[in-house]
């Protein structure tokens, strides 16, 4: 094989990792990941060491799939042991990081108190001194504004931690991947590359155009004795073609809130998740059946299932620009997502405001208002977004939940009515504490964390949307029931006998309503293909 021409075969996994834990967003900004390292990954191994049976037990049940949990057995005990060992060692700067914000935090709750804050200065920790403004809002509560571009030129920056693990999936459901560090594995090969490397872009480009394997073992620096394992990861096969070629807009739905809307000048893709391809589990659409080249990629907001970094990484050589919500950088719940995806390689990341239109061929792309699930935080990096192309409209609602349906209401006096609307229902959603946890600097009280949840709009502000938007086609979506996505989001489908959950119902009730109301509606699973021709009075 060594000289041949091969293809990456299209179910070979490229997982990103940090210090051995899967890596997402919050781990590139230097702030949130120390604050994760020290507040989470510690805390359980910590937990598993003493007591690797319970955790064992607790995974018995599906419905603790994605708690704090290592899903290994007791008898792995001495590496995870080996790893936290490592960690506390080799992230103490981190660590003590972690330490400083806290202590900051204190600090200010204890002495500041509406005078000036000028004098505090002496009292920062200091492993943040010169990384840190101290701020009031305008109810004069105190707080730190991080300069987050400096600390990614900091010592708290080490790209050293991270690397990518390859392995081959023939099935769905990988277990779940953010509470679980990887271990050593035959059936994997881990590399020690940072994310950045354009040597990422290289292997992936293989899926789908052909290279030499020689050349790529070479070039990974793939150990002796991986390489018969690393050539399973290569076949002569080569995937189909996926340009759109036809008129008008086709949209591609690639399960949870993944659309890909395409006309013949141009490709939108929302909010990668993206199925590999394997001969189990139920038709969908995967990396083999996106185009060569994507325009656009957008970003609605930077939770683990809308901005995936295995994903992104697998599609970067692909992708013109990216656009993200736009924020203020430096707040510690709500890193910016352009300072995250430039720092792990992507040249073009473009921020988009509210009501912000960019042009695009053929039509724009417009951000939208998004409220709420975000357990009601101050986080500013989540929009919504209409696309227009060829005279045809397209909303992606995301996981908007409709607690202000004025808001609709004034958005229709500036813009028109759309063609299709897709909006996420995951009206029961996890508690604060299941994402944002290792960022609370104190305790939240367990009624607080179980009221402020992750919710998208239930039926009744669902149908609001519809009212003011008045799409002719309405599709729920983002409900996370695709079964390659339990390692991600760890949502149990519903089994026959045991009665459907709220958001079921809610779902249900909407379908119901739209129909109606004559429009068609569906909740999406899986795949779904849309053809929409061109407005009248336009070509493609």
């Amino acid at each position: 094989m060594r000289g041949e021409k091969v293809f990456v075969k299209p179910n070979v996994v490229v997982e990103p990792l940090f210090n051995q834990w899967y890596a997402w967003s919050y781990l590139i900004s230097p702030v949130t990941s120390a604050l994760y390292v020290a507040n989470q990954h510690l805390k359980i191994m910590q937990s598993f060491l003493a007591a690797p049976q319970v955790h064992a037990k607790a995974l018995e049940n599906p419905a603790m799939r994605g708690g704090p949990f290592i899903n290994h057995p007791p008898s792995r005990a001495g590496e995870i042991r080996a790893l936290l060992e490592r960690t506390t060692k080799g992230q103490a700067r981190v660590i003590n990081f972690a330490a400083s914000v806290k202590k900051l935090h204190e600090v200010l709750s204890q002495q500041a108190d509406g005078h000036s804050l000028e004098p505090l200065y002496r009292q920062v920790p200091d492993q943040l001194r010169g990384y840190v403004e101290l701020v009031y809002d305008l109810n004069q509560s105190p707080s730190a504004r991080f300069i987050e571009g400096l600390l990614y030129h900091s010592p708290l920056r080490d790209d050293s931690s991270q690397s990518l693990s390859l392995f081959l999936t023939e099935s769905d459901g990988r277990p779940f991947a953010f509470s679980t560090p990887r271990l050593d594995s035959p059936g994997s090969v881990n590399l020690p590359i940072p994310f950045k490397d354009p040597r990422v872009d290289e292997f992936s480009r293989m899926k789908y155009e052909p290279g030499s394997y020689g050349h790529m073992k070479d070039l990974l620096g793939v150990a002796d004795d991986k390489e018969e394992l690393f050539a399973t990861f290569f076949t002569d096969e080569p995937p189909p073609a996926g340009r759109f070629e036809g008129e008008g807009v086709r949209i591609r739905y690639f399960g949870h809130a993944c659309v890909l809307v395409e006309t013949r000048g141009v490709s939108i893709l929302c909010d990668p998740v993206v199925s590999y391809r394997y001969a189990q589990g139920p038709p969908r659409f995967t990396y083999a059946d996106l185009p060569e080249k994507l325009d656009y990629v957008l970003i609605t907001h930077n939770h683990q299932d809308h901005c995936m970094l295995e994903t992104l990484l697998q599609l970067r050589h692909r992708i013109g620009t990216i656009l993200v919500p736009k924020n203020n950088p430096g707040m510690l719940a709500d890193p910016s997502l352009k300072m995250v995806l430039k720092n792990v390689g992507f040249a073009r990341v473009q921020e988009i405001d509210e009501m912000e239109e960019i042009a695009v061929d053929g039509g724009a792309i417009t951000g939208l208002p998004f409220l709420g699930e975000h357990g009601d935080l101050n986080i500013q990096s989540k929009i919504a977004y209409l696309i227009e192309l060829e005279g045809r409209r397209v909303a992606l609602a995301a996981d908007s939940n409709n607690v202000e349906p004025k808001l609709y209401e004034n958005l229709s006096a500036v813009t028109s009515e759309v063609d299709v609307l897709f909006i996420g229902m995951e009206c029961e959603g996890a508690p604060l504490s299941w994402i944002y946890g290792p960022l609370l600097m104190r305790p939240l009280p367990r009624s607080m964390d179980q009221s402020r949840r992750f919710d998208g709009s239930n039926c009744e502000k669902a149908m609001e949307i519809v009212r003011v938007l008045n799409p002719s086609q309405a599709y729920v979506y983002a409900m996370g029931r695709e079964p390659w996505l339990t390692y991600v989001i760890a949502v149990e489908g519903e089994s026959e006998g045991e009665g459907e959950s709220y958001a079921t119902h809610e779902s249900k009730q909407f379908i119901d309503l739209c129909r109606q109301r004559g429009v068609e509606a569906e909740h999406l699973y899986c795949r779904k293909e849309i053809i929409l021709p061109p407005a009248e009075g336009r070509k493609a």
